[in-house]
């Protein structure tokens, strides 16, 4: 099992990579080579509208990347979870999948992509401003939808029904304060054997998720202690305390990604923001600085993650239990979805969103101990 983790998350990692690579290089090639400009032509003669040319321009430059990152997305999301046998989805269903993605996301992308797109045109070097705020505003509300309105298009939702669970999970809550609208299951095996747990949304929308893996692999105390770690983020307020971490570092970001494009777009002779021949180049800057803060994020999420797993492995009345089960339960998650349990530092460090499966487990050993 664990040469099969380290070969399923190295190769995982490394599709990853060669994704990315391939959609610099993509920008790259548009941006120096001419393409951008010669497109940027071709569609400014088919209309006279800077918001229809704005959208083919867009339109053929994404399909160009959909057909070069194929493969790899292929490979990385069927090919391999069917390979180590994470997956048990067919081929038509990964197609459906697939289908409801991209309509999910043109559905919010491109008002969103038209709305920065005329930010470039009216607000010129202020655009970065204007764009960062709209993105603050939309990452609350699909923080306060997403639990209604778009992850059912995926799963099916059904309140849970095990009165053990369920009182177990509301005493937890009840201990803190913490209202939800409800507590639900996810039919999250018809496409993996992977189990997962979380909090969603906001205000009202706030719910309890449980994947139905996780009800089927795991033992109660088990499920409660990976519970208690989902609610120690919401008590700890880890989501808010994000959104402010990832706006300040959309502002920040995006005021320095609107600095180096001022600059690069003499390169490319290009004369105003809103060019669309400049677009790619623009799409090249926010992906390095992507690339560039990964790392810092990942920092923080690590952060945020053990702290969430002191809450649950201290803030309980019988501690010694939530403990042994919470050992059990990363134990468990390992084998079901192939984490690698001890990655190579230098890389946990760079692309882990969690701490690796042993520190986790050592940091609960420890409290044991002490």
């Amino acid at each position: 099992m664990p040469s099969s983790q380290k070969k399923y998350n190295t190769l995982k990692l490394t599709v990853g990579l060669l994704g990315s690579l391939v959609n610099i290089a993509y920008l790259v090639t548009l941006s120096l080579s001419g393409l951008a400009k010669s497109l940027d032509q071709w569609v400014n003669q088919l209309t006279a509208n800077p918001y229809i040319a704005f959208l083919v321009f867009m339109l053929v430059i994404g399909s160009g990347n959909a057909v070069l990152t194929f493969p790899l997305s292929f490979y990385s999301s069927y090919i391999l979870e069917h390979r180590f046998e994470l997956s048990h989805q067919t081929f038509g269903s990964w197609v459906r999948e697939g289908i409801k993605s991209l309509s999910v996301g043109l559905v919010l992308g491109v008002p969103l992509a038209l709305a920065v797109f005329a930010m470039l045109r009216i607000l010129s070097w202020w655009w970065w401003l204007g764009t960062a705020a709209l993105l603050f505003f939309v990452s609350i509300l699909l923080a306060q939808i997403a639990p209604i309105l778009i992850f059912p298009i995926f799963y099916k939702f059904a309140p849970l029904e095990d009165p053990e669970l369920r009182s177990r999970i509301e005493r937890l809550c009840a201990e803190q304060g913490v209202n939800v609208s409800g507590i639900y299951v996810f039919n999250y095996s018809k496409d993996t054997r992977k189990a997962n747990a979380a909090f969603a949304g906001l205000g009202r929308t706030k719910r309890i998720l449980l994947a139905d893996t996780l009800l089927n692999g795991f033992t109660y105390d088990e499920i409660e202690a990976v519970f208690a770690h989902e609610l120690g983020h919401y008590v700890q307020n880890h989501i808010w305390k994000g959104i402010a971490i990832q706006t300040t570092m959309t502002f920040a970001g995006l005021a320095v990604v609107g600095v180096v494009y001022s600059y690069s777009l003499s390169w490319i002779g290009a004369s105003s923001f809103d060019t669309l021949s400049a677009l790619p180049l623009l799409m090249l800057w926010l992906s390095l600085y992507g690339l560039v803060i990964i790392p810092i994020g990942n920092i923080i999420s690590r952060a945020f993650e053990r702290s969430a797993d002191r809450y649950a492995l201290l803030d309980s009345s019988s501690s010694a239990r939530r403990r042994e089960a919470f050992i059990s339960a990363m134990r468990r998650l390992a084998e079901l979805n192939l984490a690698d349990e001890a990655p190579n530092p230098v890389v946990e460090f760079l692309l882990y969103s969690h701490p690796s499966i042993s520190r986790r487990i050592s940091f609960a050993e420890s409290l044991s101990k002490s």
